[in-house]
């Protein structure tokens, strides 16, 4: 499930479980690509632009994208930067 950060508060959206958080750009290239990998991903995941949420971009230390946090239970357990395709994704994601 990909749902893509408006109004609330990611806080609260991650409090529970296990979520993929994907800091892109409309712009971005490798973002772009990372898209449809994430897409075929059976995981919760929340899509946060750096454009709009630039204050979340500062919290998170965001200098690359994109940046991928793995969290658990509102905890970041992992971040990895740039492009990762499915099996890496998924490797991570087991590990938590």
């Amino acid at each position: 499930m990909i749902k893509y950060l408006e109004n609330e508060n990611l806080h609260d959206v991650i409090q529970e479980g296990i979520w993929i958080v994907d800091f892109y750009a409309d712009w971005c290239g490798p973002c772009k690509m990372l898209g449809p990998v994430l897409e075929s991903i059976d995981a919760k995941i929340l899509k946060v632009n750096i454009d709009k949420h630039e204050e979340l971009a500062t919290e998170f230390g965001i200098m690359s994208i994109p940046t991928i946090c793995f969290f658990k239970d509102g905890k970041l357990i992992k971040r990895e930067i740039g492009f990762r395709n499915k099996e890496e994704i998924e490797k991570l994601l087991n590990n938590i």
